[in-house]
């Protein structure tokens, strides 16, 4: 069946009804593939088509895998110790591998296998075959030359046990989504996909695949509810690599650890302040090498102040996975998560991150405003992102200034579970969630003594950013309103109504930025679009402002929060270079307000290139940059 294009929600449910004569639909039927085996998808393979090689041992235990290309054209490997490995070459000829493993018995096995690649373009590719666990998040993606028809794009699965679909076909481009089945063993799921040029005289398709490994069920009291990547130590000879996996992303985890286990980064580097990069890198868990190596080259290259390295004073870990969406920061674990989006730089990169939607990305929909916000350099988006259609590669400068506000806001949450004053009054045998509960909050103390005072902005920042449903008040509310609530009150943003942890963080990161970068941050009261086609042109500002931490209702707060986050940063000499804001022009749309800033008398009015447009053909990412970027993640009860 082909999946219809998709609506003002962006995800449609389907039901894919497909052909699984070849297995019936019996997970535990693997005849369909060679056993013991590397498994090749497509029998003929053309340049621009994926190729993906599944090691195929459905009834042996499988470990240290490592992966090697031993001819043709050089090609990235991105995933050496998975049982996938998926590319898509651009030169034809062959293309030999390798793939070594221990099986259970402890035998050591070596299989080979060549692929010949013809000249023949092949403008239809699917991307990325890989494994995963029951119950993980699978996403796939289909992308095409600008000759095809995207209206002909049709999925069909080939084999194993039928999946429930949700897709996005926006953008020229279709991707969908499912969560892997419950299986037994080893289980291979395959689709293809295929598409017709716009005379309908020449198909294309490619397959792609999930092999798809059984899981221990969930239990009813672990910290993680929902099935989680496989990850690794990113360095194996970390003294940590032993429990670090188990104790900050494990389905199996059921009580926080202790601080022996997983102690504070300052608790380790106490004679060393900040911490040595290898230090820190020895508490990284990654579920792919490349994100690891990325997170130490920003540490190394783009950390010139150390705010990065005392920061992470105050964490246990560090994970970057390909399901971690969206970033966060957790005190059961002491650790901070980062999405791998922050970090790639190559498309094949990007390819091994799961795309699956932010779960928030509907709410408040029901809503007459919108509060977007944007940091801005020099009149322009200070950050740039990129459709998936688009098959770029982008320098670290790309993601720099997104990556650093994300990591001063969620390190502001770990320096307010554990301030510096506290790092070595704990007892090594205490949990780590009982250390950071019993903590004497700032951001608590914040609240106290300089107070949000807007209740309705409380209450709608739960139907924004928690799913709460609005009642008929709120849903009445016009942006005139959301300005009385709003405007008077001294909020850097509508996110920090949503609690007082992240209202004292957002205060921070906001000073940082502005500090060490001169990126200032918009924010705005807008109304709330609908229809088709609707582009950041359509949202008009009733109330914005530019720089809305030097107002001198939040100045005494901003210098709250960031001289107990970071007490080796001049907060006061940052908070005296904070000019007044700059005021939003009623009436303009958020795309004309963009160049508000008298920087530059001869720049125009006119509203420079950006792909951060506010549109059903925005994809989730760049959505999720204008309204939900940040997440707090509830606490166990345990």
């Amino acid at each position: 069946m082909r999946l219809n294009n998709f609506k003002k929600n962006w995800f449609i449910s389907a039901s894919l009804a497909t052909l699984l004569s070849a297995c019936g639909g019996d997970s535990n039927n693997v005849n369909e593939y060679p056993l013991a085996s590397i498994v090749q998808l497509d029998e003929k393979q053309n340049i621009n088509q994926s190729i993906d090689l599944l090691l195929h041992y459905p009834y042996d235990q499988v470990s240290k895998i490592n992966w090697r290309q031993t001819s043709g054209e050089p090609v990235a490997i991105l995933a050496k110790a998975s049982k996938v490995v998926s590319f898509t070459p651009e030169t034809a000829g062959d293309y030999s591998f390798s793939v070594s493993f221990t099986l259970n018995d402890g035998a050591e096995q070596t299989l080979e296998k060549t692929i010949s690649v013809t000249d023949d373009m092949n403008k239809l590719t699917a991307r990325l075959s890989h494994e995963a666990l029951a119950e993980n998040k699978v996403s796939f993606r289909t992308s095409i030359e600008s000759d095809v028809d995207v209206d002909t794009i049709t999925w069909q699965q080939i084999s194993g046990p039928e999946v429930s679909l949700t897709s996005d076909n926006s953008n020229g481009e279709l991707a969908i989504f499912f969560d892997a089945p419950k299986v037994n063993i080893d289980t291979i799921i395959t689709f293809n996909v295929s598409a017709s040029d716009a005379e309908a005289s020449t198909s294309y398709s490619d397959s792609v695949a999930v092999l798809v490994e059984p899981a221990t069920a969930i239990g009813n009291n672990a910290y993680f509810s929902d099935r989680k990547a496989k990850v690794f130590a990113y360095n194996a000879d970390s003294p940590y690599a032993a429990d670090l996996v188990n104790c900050v992303y494990s389905n199996s985890l059921i009580s926080s650890c202790t601080l022996e286990q997983t102690p504070l980064l300052a608790q380790e580097a106490q004679n060393t302040a900040p911490p040595t990069i290898k230090d820190i890198m020895d508490r990284v868990v990654v579920s792919h090498q490349w994100m690891g190596e990325r997170f130490e080259a920003f540490l190394t290259n783009n950390d010139p102040n150390n705010d990065m390295r005392n920061l992470l004073r105050a964490t246990t870990a560090i994970v970057i996975a390909y399901d971690v969406r969206p970033s966060f920061y957790w005190a059961a674990t002491g650790a901070i998560y980062l999405d791998a989006e922050n970090f790639w730089l190559t498309p094949q990169e990007r390819d091994t991150i799961n795309e699956a939607p932010d779960f928030r990305a509907d709410f408040g929909n029901d809503l007459q405003f919108v509060m977007p916000w944007r940091y801005v350099k020099d009149n322009a988006y200070a950050s740039q992102s990129y459709s998936r259609s688009a098959r770029v590669t982008r320098t670290t400068d790309d993601a720099l200034y997104r990556l650093t506000s994300l990591m001063y806001h969620e390190l502001a949450h770990a320096n307010d579970f554990f301030p510096s004053y506290e790092w070595y009054s704990h007892n090594a045998k205490l949990r780590v969630l009982d250390a950071a509960i019993s903590s004497s909050f700032e951001s608590d103390e914040l609240a106290v003594t300089l107070p949000l005072v807007s209740q309705e902005m409380r209450d709608l920042a739960q139907v924004r950013f928690a799913g709460e449903t609005a009642n008929a008040t709120q849903k009445a509310y016009l942006p005139i309103d959301v300005e009385s609530f709003f405007s008077p009150d001294s909020a850097s943003d509508f996110y920090a109504y949503s609690s007082t942890r992240e209202d004292y963080a957002m205060l921070f990161e906001e000073l940082m930025m502005k500090n060490r970068f001169n990126i200032v941050r918009d924010v705005a009261i807008t109304n709330q679009p609908t229809g088709d086609n609707v582009t950041s042109s359509d949202y008009k500002v009733k109330w914005g402002q530019r720089g809305r931490i030097g107002d001198n209702k939040l100045r005494e707060r901003v210098l709250f929060s960031a001289s107990r986050v970071l007490p080796e940063f001049d907060s006061q000499s940052a908070m005296d270079q904070v000019p007044t804001p700059i005021q939003m022009v009623e009436g303009d749309s958020w795309a004309d307000n963009l160049t508000i800033s008298p920087s530059d008398p001869n720049m125009s009015r006119k509203r420079p290139f950006s792909l951060y447009m506010l549109s059903p053909k925005t994809t989730e990412a760049e959505r999720s940059v204008n309204f939900n970027h940040y997440y707090q993640k509830a606490l166990p009860k345990h």
